[in-house]
Formats: structure tokens, C-alpha cells, sequence
């Protein structure tokens, strides 16, 4: 086995140079993804590579270059999609779930759909509206679709590879925050597309997270060994099918359950993972599971994103209350409503 270190990025466009020159049915298209690289230069050169009708630089028009994919997989192509922004792919919102995630079913099978398209997502890079969002629960709420993401460079390297050859429709969201993060990459892995991975054992707490959250997720994991606290962290990597029973068993194992994602809580991917376990496994939990997750409001400006993202302490907070200790929110809930009485009196 040989690896290398790669960013994620760089991880990204390997898992697509390997694709593109092991099946010529393979085209990437997407806005500046040709001659500049991709806003984030994950493409960058592979147009020089493979030439500008394999790598296609397309108009500024999301429900153009999703439409155009469709028909070229009608064609037998496989068509990669790059949507630049998260917040950028809802013109395409109908292309997706009313003819990506319809066609197979709508013609009993005869019809086979094997388009990817990429997504970066998620915050952490101080940018403007529209380019912070996470709108995957959209996308795992629409039956015929597959979501998946990413956390490492070789979860990237991975997963984008299995994608390419499904024959399935694949969003695939890439923690742009991410993206420079280095790790090691061993190119003859391709995973499967629908289990969790435990990244981290532990005995106490369970708490699963996705794309960005892992790696907050799993310094939480740090800092609560140092209180003798063992967090199992539970990479989803699958958003939808969730591997519910991975979740399940561990928290058959630790009675407790967190999870962390930078979405809104509201009607999200820990709305239906909670309540999946709950079903599943409500005797062998000790505690009301809890999540940590972005708040139910539009993703805020730079200068306070921090505070909107789930963070170590907001994780470590809630694994607290799973095992009943007193955590740094409750205390300061408590002085709030002390100082609200005094101010009564």
C-alpha cells in the first residue's frame, strides 16, 4: 500500500483525474472549473489534462448545467456537476428532486441516472451570504437521491470515487472549510456509499457527526479523556440512506447520544437520527439524546459565524447533560435567571 499526503482539495481532484482517465463516459462541467481551476481550485488543471470537451466550463446558469447533465446521461455519459456555492444550487432545486431523483422510478428502472453532483458546504471561511449554507436535509428528504460527504482527505479521495462509478444520483457535499486540511490518501480505496465509520471508540457517550463537525467532534473526544470520559465519534459519511444501525449499536454500548452538525436543528438529518434510535433503541438509553447544530436562522455574517457553528464547548456542554453533570450553559442559564429575579425584587 502507498499513500501520499494530499489537502482535501487536492484529494478532490485526484479522486476526479482518476475518474476522467479510467472511463472515457466521465466529463466534469460547472462554472470557472476549466481554465481557472475552480473558485477553490480543485479542478485546477484538469482541462489542460483532459481537454475542454471532458472538462466543460459552463455558463453561469445552475438549472442550465444540471439540465444539460441530465440528457447527457440519457446518452450514457457520467456527468461530475460542480455547483460553485451551497447557496448557489437552488435555481437548479427543481432540476434535482422533480427529474434527478424521479427518473429511475418514473420509468420502472429503464432509465439509469449516473450523475454526481458536487457541492461545496458548510462555513468557517468568514464569506458573504450564499456561500456558508448547509441544505442537505433538502436533498436527503427526497427519495431517489443519494447524499453523502466527506471529512478527511481520504473520506474525500473515497467516497467521490464511489459516487462517480454508482450508477445512482449523488449529491456530494465537501467541507469547503476543509478544503486545506492535510491528511494521508491511499488511491486504491473506494468505500461504499451508505455506511457510518467509528473514528473514534469509547464507552460513555456517542456522538455522531458529518463533513466538518467530525473534526470538532473528535477534539471534543480530546478534551473529555483529560475528565476520563469516553466519546465514541461516529463519522455518518452517508446523510442519506443514514446507517442507522451503526449509531444504534453504539448507543446500545454507551446508553448516550449526541449529534453535531452545522445545519439548523430544525427538521434536519439529527431530527430524523434521534428519532430513528429512539425507536430502535429507547431501553438502552440513559439520557434524552441531545444535538448540537447551527441555529434556526439564515447563516449570519462573517464577523459572528463562530458563534453560530457548533463548537467544542457546545459539544462537551451537551455530552455533559447526557450524563447528568452540570455544564458552562447551564451555569450561565442559571446566573441569567438569578439576575432576572434579583432585577424583580
Amino acid at each position: 500500500m502507498t499513500t501520499e499526503t494530499l489537502t482535501l482539495a487536492k484529494a478532490v481532484n485526484a479522486a476526479l483525474a482518476d475518474s476522467l482517465e479510467g472511463d472515457d463516459r466521465v466529463l466534469l462541467m460547472g462554472e470557472d472549473i476549466g481554465k481557472l481551476g475552480g473558485v477553490f481550485r480543485v479542478t485546477d488543471g484538469l482541462q489542460a489534462r483532459f481537454g475542454e470537451d471532458r472538462v466543460i466550463d459552463a455558463p453561469l446558469a445552475e438549472s442550465a448545467i444540471i439540465g444539460t447533465a441530465i440528457g447527457m446521461g440519457y446518452r450514457g455519459f457520467r456527468v461530475v456537476a460542480e455547483i460553485q456555492f451551497d447557496g448557489f444550487i437552488y435555481p437548479a432545486f427543481d432540476q434535482i428532486v422533480a427529474q434527478v431523483a424521479k427518473l429511475h422510478f418514473r420509468s420502472k428502472g429503464r432509465v439509469k441516472v449516473p450523475l454526481t453532483i458536487r457541492v461545496p458546504f458548510g462555513g468557517a471561511i468568514g464569506s458573504v451570504e450564499h456561500h456558508s449554507e448547509s441544505p442537505e436535509a433538502y436533498f436527503a428528504h427526497t427519495a431517489g437521491l443519494r447524499v453523502v460527504t466527506a471529512s478527511t482527505p481520504q473520506e474525500a479521495y473515497s467516497t467521490l470515487r464511489a459516487a462517480i462509478a454508482s450508477d445512482d444520483p449523488v449529491l456530494f457535499f465537501e467541507p469547503k472549510g476543509k478544503y486545506y486540511t492535510k491528511g494521508e490518501v491511499d488511491r486504491s480505496i473506494v468505500r461504499d456509499l451508505d455506511t457510518a465509520n467509528i473514528v473514534a471508540a469509547g464507552r460513555d457517550v456517542t456522538v455522531a457527526a458529518y463533513g466538518p463537525t467530525v473534526e470538532t467532534a473528535l477534539r471534543a473526544a480530546i478534551a473529555a479523556a483529560d475528565e476520563g470520559i469516553e466519546i465514541e465519534v461516529i463519522d455518518l459519511r452517508s446523510i442519506s440512506p443514514l446507517d442507522v444501525d451503526t449509531v444504534v449499536e453504539s448507543v446500545r454500548r454507551t446508553g448516550r447520544l449526541v449529534v453535531a452538525h452545522e445545519a439548523p436543528g430544525e427538521v434536519s438529518v439529527s431530527s430524523e437520527l434521534i428519532t430513528s434510535v429512539v425507536e430502535r433503541a429507547f431501553s438502552s438509553l440513559e439520557a434524552a439524546p441531545e444535538r448540537v447544530t447551527g441555529y434556526d436562522t439564515p447563516y449570519p455574517p462573517s464577523a459572528i459565524e463562530h458563534d453560530y457553528l457548533p463548537s467544542l464547548d457546545r459539544i462537551l456542554d451537551a455530552v455533559d447533560r447526557t450524563l447528568g453533570r452540570r455544564s458552562s450553559r447551564d451555569e450561565l442559564d442559571s446566573a441569567s435567571a438569578l439576575a432576572t429575579a434579583g432585577a424583580a425584587r
